[in-house]
């Protein structure tokens, strides 16, 4: 009997053969970490522009007159869906053509959308302008990607791959603290403004500053035939028990994350009374830099010990995100905003560690061809769950147990404002506002622990790295 594990690099006999080559010996080391840093500012914007709705939400649900399922879909469904399924074609563009074009392109067209966004008058139009900030940003991430492990050996490439993450955390502070701010001040609508034009200005810096490998130094450009194709890249991907264990658990650590990336502002403001600004302030910062931290640990500890044992690649996720699943509960629990704040930093520092352990393994088990696509096919699952489904499915059961907690039954889409409106006319008004509250507040606790099953999936990933050996029964 024999039990069969992947080697990391497991495509190519020399364990990845490209590590001697994917630094090129024409880019100065100057350039190269200046050309980190602008697709790590250009990834900052992308999460800014995407993150940016969640602290405005409360106040654009108000104003147009929602519902938390609305919000969901709004924030997830609609961006991601558009997101995920351009992401591939363009992707197979990326692992042919110019990457840095590519990238530059869609920075100006999800800027503009996110500005749009700021004139939205009804649900429709904000949907429609979500759908073209999804289209816009599915160009960015696969070649970014591509384009950084040509730029960094494989011996660094987590910690390259880290440190574009950061752009995650760092997107999203901004996001919730410029657009608290800003929304407190001159309303939801400046903040949209204020967060999108910026990019269009630096899609130009890069399209002028930033060196396609293949364009100016003489790399070759990949998938000029079927080998690249989406189907020969996804039959030889599906192959590799370590890629699969990873997608999976990948997309099952955003569906949390992104869940409560969405809802834990409005938690703040409706169970605590803070302002945009406030929640935007305070938990913006706090997430932020625990964001931070996390996303530049994973990558380091990584890197540090994968080096040893490559099963500790995915270990180091696995083994945060058991921790945090369980930990979440006392800070949704808290009367206190401020030990709210405390107790919701620690995990979300440990739910963090995932970003460079996971996309560095996608790099590491497919081919320079084809590093494009795979993280495309990657980002299409991660994104249709995590970003699709996980903000959906935080409103939808913070609706339901709403309505459960309100009158014992599950109301229709807009009955319980119905509800409502006859309770207050009979002085049963704080009903209302207690349900709305302990909804969301059972809806962020019950998400949360769904992050064990990301764990588990880290966990078996992480084993399918080990080297292949045979034994004997």
């Amino acid at each position: 009997m024999s039990d069969q594990r992947e080697a990391v690099g497991a495509w190519s006999p020399k364990a990845d053969s490209d590590a001697t080559v994917s630094t090129p010996p024409q880019l100065s080391a100057a350039y190269i970490r200046y050309a980190l840093w602008m697709l790590l500012i250009i990834y900052i914007l992308n999460f800014l522009d995407r993150s940016i709705v969640g602290i405005l939400a409360e106040e654009i649900r108000r104003e147009l007159v929602l519902d938390d399922w609305q919000i969901g879909i709004m924030t997830g469904l609609a961006f991601a869906f558009f997101y995920t399924v351009l992401g591939i074609p363009i992707a197979r563009l990326a692992d042919r053509s110019d990457r840095v074009k590519i990238i530059s392109i869609s920075l100006a067209v999800w800027s503009g959308f996110t500005a749009l966004c700021g004139l939205a008058q009804n649900f429709t139009q904000m949907l429609l302008g979500r759908i073209g900030v999804g289209i816009g940003e599915a160009g960015c991430t696969p070649a970014a990607h591509s384009l950084i492990s040509d730029y960094v050996p494989a011996d660094r490439r987590a910690r390259a791959i880290a440190f574009y993450g950061l752009g995650v955390p760092a997107g999203s502070l901004l996001g919730a603290v410029l657009g608290g701010v800003i929304a407190d001040i001159w309303g939801w609508r400046t903040a949209f403004l204020v967060a999108g034009l910026p990019g269009v200005a630096l899609a130009l810096v890069a399209w002028y500053t930033l060196k396609e490998p293949r364009r100016t130094l003489g790399f070759p450009t990949h998938a000029t035939t079927g080998e690249g194709s989406v189907w020969s890249t996804l039959k030889a991907l599906l192959k590799s028990r370590a890629y699969v264990f990873v997608t999976l658990a990948s997309a099952s650590a955003a569906f949390v994350s992104y869940g409560q990336g969405v809802f834990t502002p409005a938690f703040f403001q409706r169970i605590h009374g803070m302002s945009a600004g406030e929640v935007g302030i305070w938990l913006g910062i706090s997430s932020g830099v625990g964001g931070l931290i996390g996303t530049w640990l994973g990558g380091y500890f990584a890197d540090k010990y994968g080096a040893k044992n490559p099963a500790a690649f995915l270990y180091v996720p696995a083994i945060g995100m058991a921790i945090a699943s369980v930990t979440f509960t006392p800070g949704y629990m808290s009367a206190s905003w401020q030990t709210a704040l405390v107790l919701i930093w620690i995990p979300g520092v440990l739910n963090s560690l995932w970003y460079g352990p996971a996309f560095a393994t996608v790099q590491k088990v497919v081919p320079p061809n084809q590093r494009a696509m795979a993280v495309a096919i990657t980002l299409f699952v991660v994104n249709l769950v995590g970003l699709g489904v996980g903000p959906l499915f935080a409103g939808v059961l913070s609706d339901a147990l709403r309505n459960l907690m309100f009158d014992g039954s599950a109301l229709g889409v807009g009955d319980f404002a119905t509800a409502c409106g006859k309770a207050a006319a009979t002085a049963g008004e704080a009903a209302c506002v207690v349900a709305r509250q302990e909804g969301l507040r059972w809806s962020l606790i019950i998400a949360c622990h769904l992050g064990l099953m990301s764990a588990v999936l880290f966990w078996l990933g992480g084993r399918a790295l080990l080297p292949a050996k045979v034994t004997t029964s």
